[in-house]
Formats: C-alpha cells, sequence, structure tokens
C-alpha cells in the first residue's frame, strides 16, 4: 500500500497518503457516473412503456458531425425500429442530430452546416443547408427536434436534451418509431420525449 502512496509513514504511524486520496475521487465519480447511468435508464424504460416505441440515448461527436447510439430500450411490438448500439448517423438527418446541434451557439451551428456535405440518406432527407439551419433553430425554441423520414424512409424521429447537475450535456432522448404508426400522433411523441427528459435532468441535479 504504500508502494502505491495509499499510505504513508508520520511518526511511527500510518496515514492515508495521496494514492488513496485519489482512488477515492476515482470511486466517488464511478458511483456518480453509474448512478447517472441508472437513472437514465429507468427513463428510457419509463418512456418505452409510455410510447409503446424504441427509446434511444444518443451522444454526439461535434469534430465529426455525428451522432452514436449508446443505449437502446426496444419496444414491444413485432414492427418497430431497430438500431445496434455503436451505430452512427449525421447530425443533419436524425432528431438526436438535430436536437443537440440546438444546443450550440448559432456560429458554431453555421459552422457545422458550411463544413458538412449533407447525401441523401432517404428520398426525403433534407439537404439544403438554409433549411437545416431553420430547422435548428425551431428545436431551439422547442426543446424538442422531430425527423420523418430523413435519416432512413419509414422511420419517425423524436429528441429532446438531457442534462446533468452542472447544465452539460448527457445526450439526446429519443423515442423512434415506424413513422406508419408514428403520423397520427406526433404532437404526443414529442411531448412524451420532452417531459421525459426534463425528469431524467431533474434526476440528475439539473435545475
Amino acid at each position: 500500500m504504500a508502494d502505491e502512496d495509499l499510505v504513508v509513514a508520520t511518526e511511527g504511524a500510518w496515514r492515508l497518503g495521496p494514492g488513496a486520496f485519489g482512488l477515492g475521487s476515482a470511486l466517488t465519480e464511478a458511483r456518480r457516473r453509474l448512478q447517472s447511468s441508472d437513472l437514465v435508464r429507468d427513463g428510457m424504460r419509463r418512456l418505452a412503456a409510455r410510447s409503446g416505441e424504441t427509446v434511444l440515448l444518443a451522444v454526439g461527436d461535434q469534430d465529426h458531425g455525428m451522432i452514436t447510439y449508446v443505449d437502446l430500450v426496444e419496444s414491444s411490438n413485432v414492427v418497430r425500429y431497430t438500431v445496434s448500439i455503436g451505430d452512427r448517423r449525421p447530425f443533419y438527418a436524425t432528431a438526436a442530430g438535430r436536437v443537440l446541434l440546438s444546443t450550440c451557439s448559432p456560429a458554431a451551428v453555421e459552422t457545422y452546416l458550411k463544413r458538412v456535405a449533407p447525401a441523401r440518406l432517404a428520398p426525403g432527407t433534407e439537404i439544403d443547408p438554409a433549411v437545416l439551419a431553420d430547422v435548428v433553430e425551431q428545436a431551439r425554441a422547442a426543446g424538442y427536434a422531430q425527423t420523418v423520414d430523413q435519416a432512413a424512409e419509414g422511420v419517425t424521429g423524436t429528441a429532446a436534451v438531457v442534462r446533468d447537475a452542472a447544465g452539460g450535456v448527457v445526450g439526446a432522448l429519443v423515442i423512434a418509431a415506424p413513422s406508419t404508426r408514428a403520423a397520427g400522433r406526433l404532437e404526443d411523441l414529442a411531448r412524451l420525449v420532452r417531459d421525459e427528459a426534463a425528469a431524467i435532468s431533474r434526476s440528475l441535479g439539473f435545475r
């Protein structure tokens, strides 16, 4: 233990060393992250039950303009949206990406849209930078983003941001549904995801 600086000898006794305090900090951080992960997962389960659809958690990679799905709770419906953890999609074509962009400054959004080269991932994918800029601003004002047949034909995504106690962005909470089933309930899906993202954020200490 002394070799690892967990304890140090002083005046004939042992006391905690700098390694012990570092270890304690690491354990506290790990415990905090584990608790946060559990709280997010609980919220995802609630949202999947309330919406009847697949629920995803996505995080953003600003450098590459991509979102990555890092967790999911699948719908119990036979016909449902499926995705694998680790799958990546571009910001511009996803509800998660658009709502994450809405947390950035307008200047940062403009920079992103200038350097990205949008491609049609589905027949209806929006690739006009001016329209995409407007969509991001709408997400900023509404507190959620919604896409229909953008990243893939037949898929509707609805997303809101989850924040931690410091106000930092944890990720985007997403309801992913077949467009045929989502068509008549777009407003309901928006309310559900926005409410649950706010509830998760509160559980993480965001005020």
